[in-house]
């Protein structure tokens, strides 16, 4: 069965579609119009294995945070919907990524229920046209829609652009392992049989 979904939303801020396929093999097509952000999510997909489809039209005009955030939402919603009733996963991953001067940790339980534990300090306020705040406003609305508790932690590094690219692929690497199927789960991973 194939794992995979697809989420459109428009506002009169945004208008985005993206599509997930858990189980692929990291091809990603992204246009948003904020070039480091389309560098993030091709990470994203390619380190996390999944195939990816993100298009967004935003009020980059006015500045990158409705895109961002709104790209978290829905990635999010497509994430969820993608992993159905969640029957067999792992459930909990974890990645320590290095790159460079970079060394950033990443734990995920996809649990059902949402939050965020960010503490990656950034020195630098933008990186190329994009504002550095908004990899907490990403990763919040995403870890929000899929439901998952997701921890983020900077351990060592300077350079912001090592740092955050750390980032989004230690969380991808995180996912694909709490999301990899496990044959002598059966069910749920939950006490509670629900997730």
């Amino acid at each position: 069965m194939s794992r995979s979904a697809s989420v459109t939303r428009k506002t009169r801020e945004t208008n985005i579609t993206a599509s997930i396929n858990i189980d692929g093999s990291g091809v990603c097509e992204v246009s948003t119009g904020i070039g480091f952000f389309d560098h993030m999510i091709n990470g994203f997909a390619r380190h996390g294995l999944f195939d990816i489809k993100l298009t967004v039209e935003g009020d980059t005009w006015v500045d990158g945070h409705h895109t961002v955030e709104d790209a978290g939402i829905v990635l999010g919603q497509a994430f969820n919907e993608a992993l159905g009733t969640k029957e067999g996963i792992t459930r909990f991953g974890d990645c320590t990524l290095p790159m460079d001067d970079a060394l950033v940790l990443a734990a995920v339980d996809i649990s059902g229920r949402h939050y965020l534990e960010f503490d990656l300090p950034l020195d630098s306020p933008a990186i190329g046209e994009f504002d550095t705040q908004l990899v907490k406003e990403f990763f919040y609305a995403f870890a929000d829609t899929a439901h998952i508790n997701l921890h983020i932690k900077k351990i060592n590094g300077a350079n912001a652009h090592h740092i955050v690219e750390a980032a989004f692929k230690a969380v991808a690497r995180a996912l694909c392992q709490a999301a990899s199927i496990n044959p002598r789960i059966n069910g749920v991973l939950s006490t509670k049989g629900v997730l």
